[in-house]
């Protein structure tokens, strides 16, 4: 433990190497505690991991996996709801490519792949409504893991077949 003569620039505790403040903050000559740190973080926002500025103009602080879950987040038994979509979508850009998600609205989770796309390209192939989708997503990714010839996250080297009848065999 070594006093470093500073204070926490947020609380005005005493910094104190190896209890409540780390080397690395010191070699930045950022004199913030852990504890005030912690507290930053849990105010900063990210979306899949990813840090959004506090400028950005849909800021809240927390963890979403994308910017849908942030814009449902603030609906009442919107975490709660279990039941929506299993889909599959097709790109011509990947020839024999399909990706098998999950949404509580198929339809509107295509929409938001086209922003992605110059062509708009993306098309939906199936949906089918399922009172968990998560476990059902689940299901229908190691089903079509076994009969896939390549996997890349959600997105399978696959016949569209194949995954339809993954998908209704649930």
């Amino acid at each position: 433990m070594k006093h470093i003569n500073k204070n926490c620039n947020h609380c005005g505790v005493d910094l104190i190497l190896g209890t409540n403040y780390e080397q690395h903050r010191l070699n930045r000559k950022d004199y913030i505690c852990k504890e005030c740190y912690s507290i930053y973080l849990d105010q900063n926002m990210y979306i899949n991991g990813k840090y959004i500025s506090r400028s950005h103009p849909l800021y809240k602080a927390g963890k979403f996996k994308t910017f849908e879950d942030l814009a449902f987040s603030s609906l009442p038994n919107y975490s709660d709801t279990k039941e929506g979509y299993v889909y599959i979508l097709t790109n011509p850009a990947w020839d024999g490519w399909i990706k098998i998600g999950m949404a509580l609205d198929a339809e509107d989770r295509c929409k938001g792949y086209q922003t992605s796309s110059p062509y708009r390209d993306y098309k939906l192939c199936y949906k089918r409504f399922f009172e968990d989708r998560k476990k059902a997503e689940q299901e229908a990714h190691k089903i079509v893991s076994k009969v896939s010839e390549k996997r890349s996250g959600e997105w399978f080297k696959v016949p569209k077949n194949n995954a339809k009848e993954a998908i209704n065999s649930l």
